[in-house]
C-alpha cells in the first residue's frame, strides 16, 4: 500500500508542477496569434486554424499509422544509439586510453551534417526505413556517448573505494554505485538525444520521400498549405513529449528515488 501512495504522491507533484508549462505553452500561443495578426495566413495560420486542423487529422486513421511509423523509426534509432554510445561511453569512461582514442571519431561525427548522412544513407538503402533509422542512430550517438562518458569521468571514486572496502565486487559496484551516478549525466543526453531522433526522423523522411510524418509534411509544403504543416509539426512534438514522458521519465523517476532522500524536508529543487 506505501509503494502505491508514494507512487501517487510523486505523479501528483509532477502534476500540480505542470502549471508552468501550461503558462509557457499560453505564452506561445500568444506570440503566435500576434505573429498571425501581423504576417497573415500566407506566412503564419492562426492557432485556432492549426488546432482545427489537428483535430481534422486526428479523426483520420492515416494519420495515426503515419505518426506510429515515424515514432517507430525515431524509437528505432534512438534505441540503437542508446545501446551502442551508452556501452561505448561506459567504456571510454573507465578507460582514459579509448576515450583518447574515442573524442577524435566522435568530433568528425559530430562535424558531419545530418543532411549528409541523409544522402549517404539514402545510396546505402534508398526510401526504406534503414535511410531513416540509421540517420537517427549517428545523429543522436555522440550525444549519448559523451554523456555516458562524462558521468563516468565525474563520479565520486570514494564511493567506490568504499564499496570496496565493504567487499563490493567490481560488477556490484558498478551496478549500485557507478550506475547510479553515471545516470544523473545520462539522462540529460537521454532526452536531448530523443529530441533530436524525432527532428532528425522527420528531415530524413522528408527529404528520402520515405513516408512518416515527413512525407505528409512534403505534400503540405506543396499545396501551400501552411494550417496542414504546423498541424503535422505539433502532432510530431506530441508525438515526442508522450515517448518522453511515458518512458524516460517514469524510468528516471525511479532510478533516481535517491534524490527524494537526499532533500531535505520542504526544500524542492
Amino acid at each position: 500500500m506505501g509503494f502505491v501512495l508514494s507512487r501517487l504522491e510523486r505523479i501528483f507533484r509532477f502534476l500540480w508542477g505542470g502549471w508552468s508549462g501550461v503558462a509557457g505553452l499560453a505564452l506561445l500561443a500568444a506570440l503566435w496569434q500576434a505573429g498571425h495578426e501581423t504576417y497573415g495566413d500566407f506566412i503564419l495560420s492562426a492557432p485556432l486554424a492549426t488546432f482545427t486542423a489537428v483535430a481534422a487529422l486526428l479523426a483520420e486513421a492515416e494519420t495515426w499509422r503515419l505518426a506510429a511509423e515515424t515514432t517507430a523509426r525515431a524509437l528505432q534509432g534512438f534505441g540503437l544509439s542508446a545501446l551502442t554510445g551508452g556501452a561505448a561511453g561506459i567504456a571510454a569512461g573507465y578507460s582514459p586510453a579509448t576515450m583518447r582514442l574515442a573524442r577524435p571519431l566522435i568530433t568528425v561525427i559530430l562535424g558531419v551534417p545530418p543532411i549528409a548522412w541523409i544522402v549517404l544513407a539514402m545510396i546505402w538503402f534508398g526510401a526504406t526505413d534503414g535511410t531513416v533509422v540509421v540517420t537517427v542512430a549517428v545523429g543522436t550517438l555522440p550525444v549519448l556517448f559523451a554523456g555516458a562518458a562524462e558521468g563516468v569521468a565525474a563520479r565520486d571514486r570514494g564511493l567506490d573505494a568504499m564499496a570496496e572496502a565493504f567487499g563490493a565486487g567490481p560488477l556490484r559496484r558498478f551496478l549500485t554505485v557507478g550506475l547510479r551516478q553515471v545516470l544523473m549525466h545520462l539522462f540529460p543526453a537521454l532526452i536531448l538525444g530523443l529530441g533530436s531522433a524525432f527532428k532528425v526522423a522527420v528531415m530524413a523522411e522528408l527529404l528520402a520521400n520515405a513516408g512518416g510524418i515527413g512525407g505528409a509534411l512534403a505534400l503540405a509544403r506543396a499545396n501551400l498549405d501552411i494550417a496542414e504543416a504546423l498541424a503535422w509539426v505539433i502532432l510530431t512534438v506530441a508525438a515526442l513529449v508522450a515517448v518522453e514522458y511515458g518512458l524516460i521519465h517514469p524510468v528516471r523517476a525511479e532510478l533516481e528515488r535517491w534524490r527524494e532522500a537526499a532533500r531535505p524536508w520542504g526544500v524542492k529543487r
